[in-house]
């Protein structure tokens, strides 16, 4: 898996965006070396000035390790630890993006193909965690009385995660109208046996 201080080493050798980074590191299992290779060829960031690839074994080794950064044009080093005011800088970065994210992506309620309600996925996410009491019921209750809920945005709206949603929903509807039938066939019986036993006892007088 990889992880956030892959991405930001990656970051901090080709310059690239943070989303560009994860999946380059992704591609290649979180191996530093062999993304910074693969980028190159895909003259996504610059090679060498020297000519030729990042390909030693020795470069290698160094980057598995964490060890000390090598400048593409062969300059002076520059070791890996970074202060507290970058750390702090790179976190804040990377709370920006999940922001961003959760701005530019909504949950929406669906009732009868009606769009009753959009919020965005920062408020949804900040109701779950502060008030997820109140919001799973709602979602529940929602869900028996017919309401479907659906994602919308560049990295949720999916086809896939909303036709998931929508298996859910079908689901939920299927249990609520067996449960419904079931108690209209006990409400019958009862009403059955009842009128039953009141001509029992008329016939008697």
């Amino acid at each position: 898996m990889v992880t956030f201080e892959q991405v930001e080493k990656l970051r901090e050798r080709t310059g690239i965006s943070y989303e560009e980074a994860k999946k380059a590191l992704e591609k290649t299992n979180g191996d530093l070396l062999e993304a910074v290779i693969n980028l190159e060829k895909q003259n996504r960031i610059q090679p060498p000035q020297s000519g030729g690839y990042y390909h030693s074994r020795e470069e290698k080794m160094k980057a598995q390790a964490g060890g000390s950064r090598k400048s593409t044009g062969g300059q002076a080093k520059k070791g890996d630890s970074s202060s507290f005011g970058e750390v702090m800088g790179n976190i804040i970065r990377f709370c920006k993006e999940l922001i961003h994210k959760g701005n530019t992506n909504s949950f929406e309620v669906v009732k009868g193909g009606t769009k009753v309600m959009v919020v965005s996925m920062t408020v949804f996410v900040l109701f779950l965690i502060f008030a997820f009491w109140v919001v799973i019921p709602l979602i529940i209750i929602g869900l028996i009385f017919g309401y479907r809920y659906r994602f919308e945005g560049p990295d949720l709206g999916k086809a896939e995660v909303n036709r998931a949603m929508d298996t859910v929903s079908d689901a939920t509807k299927r249990a609520v109208d067996t449960v419904i039938d079931t108690a209209k066939n006990i409400s019958k019986d009862v009403n059955k046996n009842k009128g039953e036993q009141s001509n029992g006892e008329g016939s008697d007088h």
